[in-house]
């Protein structure tokens, strides 16, 4: 089969026109539509239902895609393979983690990988969804839980717990509770239990929410609750790596906290030896090292 036709064909259908498709590829309209209808004349098959706002996949045109958008992401994995031959580290990698994780601790530190590889690019990817990465969705991941998948390379990063901080305004004012049962006099500040987290988290959350609080509000990711506990709005459940970056936050009933949440980075089998992943997980070790002296040394001051 003809890959220009196929490399043309996957444009289309990922713009849903043969114009922008012909924009993307400097092609003109006419060029494109003739390469479409040959492809069509040699599977003998129609590919799109055209109408007035563009195109739509037919059945046979969504398994081409399919096919189409697998092969191009081999292709990809490839390509970063034979780059990551190279001596230096350059060039994009994609990195997906929870969007807690990655606006409260990853994202702060990522000067100090750039300090170092100037000429990297991070395409940060958050969202509580799990990429498929030997599918290429994205090159490596810091996940809260160890991959089920087993063409993986994984590494246990650290564990953490969730727990209860405010800040000390708020307590002056509203006072610090001594048990469980007086934070029915507190507004909880909480990822909705419905929301994508991990277990740990929602199992404290409906542990606490069995206390009768009546104020609440509900977030659908940490960095929303983190932002309600620093405007003084009430008592947050966080992560407790977030008393690095934020130390004059206090822990409120510290004996409260989740089962152990283990966080792992993991990158596909095939992405053993590039430059690039390297070059991210020592930066993370790195920064976990860091991290746990920080927590040490706040602990024994």
């Amino acid at each position: 089969m003809d890959w220009d036709k196929l490399r043309i064909f996957h444009a289309v259908a990922d713009a849903g026109s043969l114009t922008h498709a012909g924009d993307t590829l400097h092609l003109s309209q006419s060029a494109v539509s003739r390469q479409i209808r040959g492809l069509e004349e040699a599977l003998n098959a129609t590919l799109f239902h055209r109408h007035a706002r563009g195109l739509i996949l037919t059945e046979q045109g969504e398994l081409l895609f399919d096919a189409t958008r697998a092969m191009l992401k081999r292709l990809d994995a490839a390509t970063a393979r034979i780059r990551d031959s190279e001596e230096e580290v350059f060039g994009e990698l994609r990195v997906t983690t929870t969007i807690g994780f990655g606006t409260l601790w990853l994202a702060p530190r990522l000067p100090h990988l750039y300090e170092k590889f100037p000429d990297l690019k991070i395409d940060l990817m958050l969202e509580e969804r799990v990429l498929d990465l030997p599918m290429r969705e994205a090159d490596v991941a810091i996940r809260m839980k160890e991959p089920s998948q087993a063409d993986l390379i994984r590494k246990r990063l650290m564990t953490i717990h969730m727990a209860l901080f405010a800040t000390p305004e708020y307590l002056e004012s509203r006072g610090l509770p001594a048990t469980a049962d007086e934070l029915s006099q507190h507004r909880l500040i909480c990822q909705n239990p419905r929301s994508a987290q991990v277990g740990a988290g929602v199992s404290l959350v409906n542990e606490l929410l069995a206390n009768d609080v009546p104020p609440l509000l509900t977030v659908n990711n940490y960095y929303g609750v983190l932002q309600g506990v620093l405007h003084n709005l009430g008592i947050g459940v966080l992560p407790d790596y977030v008393t690095q970056d934020f130390p004059d936050l206090v822990r409120v009933l510290p004996e409260i906290e989740s089962n152990e949440v283990p966080v792992f980075l993991a990158y596909p089998e095939e992405l053993r030896h590039s430059k690039r992943i390297a070059a991210f997980r020592d930066f993370v070790q790195d920064e976990i090292i860091t991290y746990r002296k920080q927590l040490r040394d706040q602990n024994n001051a």
